[in-house]
């Protein structure tokens, strides 16, 4: 069995005094099978590091599959953690970056852009209910620039966010059409103009001559075909 050092093997992430051992294959420059505390990994090689489409496996049932360049993910991949998470997208340098999918394991998905493991750019995060849903830009993990909310009670807020939170100019509409147009620092509103909304009853007669619309909407669409 061929024994190789374990520090020329940057995907274990660790240097020691160890070593990881080729049980299959050609671990220097081909395809091979390379297995050391736990963890294994299949697939290609080149001068001595992980390089091309491989599959790692960790001690604590986490896996890793897809393209490595000298020793390190980069490319396509699809990263499955211990607690359920899963990543499909672009990696570079071992770090989620590029555009990609992230489904946590509470059912809340993320699709969108990513820039060294954290959300930095364009993205749709939506989460668990089906409902909430973020549709903007991300800095660093979090809500940053401009978006769109859509909260699961029906509310509304559009425009900009600074670390997670509504701040600058926005819009936020209720359920019932109130709308709060202005600034915000914080998640707060502090200036600007509040539109007065419907009564349930009025909100009602809105949605009784809507449907009254689309009904007639269709009717004339039926007499034109």
């Amino acid at each position: 069995m061929k024994k190789l050092s374990l520090c020329t093997f940057l995907f274990l992430m660790i240097c020691n005094s160890g070593f990881a051992e080729c049980i299959k294959g050609d671990c220097i420059n081909g395809q091979g099978t390379l297995i050391d505390n736990g963890h294994t990994y299949v697939g290609g090689f080149k001068d001595g590091k992980v390089h091309g489409q491989g599959t790692l496996t960790y001690p604590n049932g986490e896996k890793y599959i897809g393209e490595y360049k000298n020793g390190k993910r980069h490319g396509l991949g699809t990263f499955t953690s211990v607690i359920g998470d899963t990543y499909v997208g672009e990696f570079k340098n071992s770090m989620r970056h590029g555009k990609g999918t992230y489904t946590y394991a509470n059912g809340d998905i993320y699709v969108g852009e990513y820039s060294n493991s954290k959300k930095n750019g364009q993205g749709t995060l939506t989460f668990i209910d089906g409902v909430s849903k973020y549709v903007g830009e991300f800095k660093d993990g979090k809500s940053h620039g401009y978006g769109e909310y859509m909260y699961e009670n029906g509310d509304q807020y559009v425009g900009e966010w600074k670390n997670d939170y509504r701040h600058g100019q926005g819009t936020y509409t209720f359920k019932n059409f109130k709308r709060k147009i202005g600034e915000w620092k914080k998640g707060k509103f502090v200036k600007g103009e509040t539109i007065k909304g419907f009564t349930p009853s009025q909100i009602e007669k809105i949605k009784k001559i809507k449907k009254i619309s689309e009904k007639d909407t269709e009717k004339i669409q039926k007499v034109g075909e």
